[in-house]
């Protein structure tokens, strides 16, 4: 016998889903930490009859290319992440660090400094929370075709300094996701994304 839960889910239809915002009261924040990229928040907040308390990471957000060129190959770069002690592969990305900025142009920005390429031709992917049980980060994701150099090469240092970049074939891409070859979770979705989009014509 289905479940209460089941039924209103299968009844609504999976078209019809969405992520809900709630306006919680909060009766106290703390800054526990101020970071030079983030800060930590302590959080207590009324959440049906409780007073709850939850630490999180207060994140700026970010913005990230996919970047498909005519032979359908996506551009994928790789750099020291030190939290995980990997080199991990990733997409072109950069945090919403500049005041007023929409992500879009976030994203023309980074996709010239850390690749050095423009492209004439965007749209929007998708949205995604990275960590909603750890952090508030929003990474928009954006297809980008089009492409061609950027003007002037920019100066890279410290861990982008010697990043690796590489043009694959999407279909590539999306299989190393499939089998636990990249395992960077904007990459995956990035990638996974672009290459429904294509399939279904709609860029």
């Amino acid at each position: 016998m289905s479940s209460g839960t089941e039924r209103v889910s299968a009844d609504a239809g999976g078209a019809t889903l969405h992520d809900e915002p709630v306006d919680v009261t909060v009766v106290e924040s703390d800054l526990v930490y101020s970071g030079r990229v983030w800060d930590v928040r302590s959080d207590t907040f009324r959440y049906g009859d409780a007073d709850l308390v939850r630490q999180y990471v207060a994140h700026p957000g970010a913005a990230a290319i996919v970047a498909v060129d005519a032979e359908q190959r996506v551009l994928l770069i790789q750099q020291y992440r030190h939290p995980i002690r990997h080199r991990d592969w990733e997409i072109p990305a950069g945090l919403l660090d500049v005041v007023g900025e929409p992500p879009l142009e976030t994203a023309r920005r980074e996709l010239a400094e850390e690749v050095d390429l423009v492209a004439s031709d965007w749209s929007p992917l998708v949205s995604i929370f990275t960590t909603p049980g750890g952090n508030d980060e929003v990474v928009h994701l954006f297809l980008a075709r089009g492409l061609g150099p950027a003007a002037e090469k920019h100066a890279r240092e410290a861990e982008e300094a010697d990043i690796r970049s590489e043009w694959i074939p999407l279909q590539d891409a999306v299989t190393g996701v499939l089998e636990g070859r990249l395992r960077n979770g904007i990459l995956a979705t990035g990638v996974l994304a672009a290459a429904e989009r294509l399939r279904r014509g709609d860029a």
